[in-house]
């Protein structure tokens, strides 16, 4: 399945300083970021991820951006979205 997290910047400095790739390349068997999106203005970012289940992708992604961001999770609707990728982990 898809899921779009969006951050909420709490902490820009912090932010900026976070590798991205470490966060992603770090994650667990069955999560795997897509896309990151990251505000101009450090305010703010989305990212899509691909994951085996949304309490995965929340167990690893909480803590790893804790005193960074506040996430809020939801899980696309791959039947109505729009330029999603060809899946990784149903080829693994």
């Amino acid at each position: 399945m898809y899921v779009v997290v969006h951050h909420r910047v709490t902490d820009q400095q912090k932010f900026l300083a976070t590798d991205p790739q470490e966060i992603g390349g770090n994650a667990p068997a069955g999560v795997q970021v897509r896309h990151f999106l990251p505000a101009r203005d450090a305010s703010a970012a989305d990212c899509l991820w691909e994951v085996e289940s949304l309490g995965a992708l929340r167990d690893y992604l909480d803590p790893a951006t804790r005193g960074t961001s506040e996430n809020t999770y939801f899980e696309v609707d791959s039947e109505l979205a729009m330029g999603l990728p060809q899946s990784a982990l149903a080829n693994a």
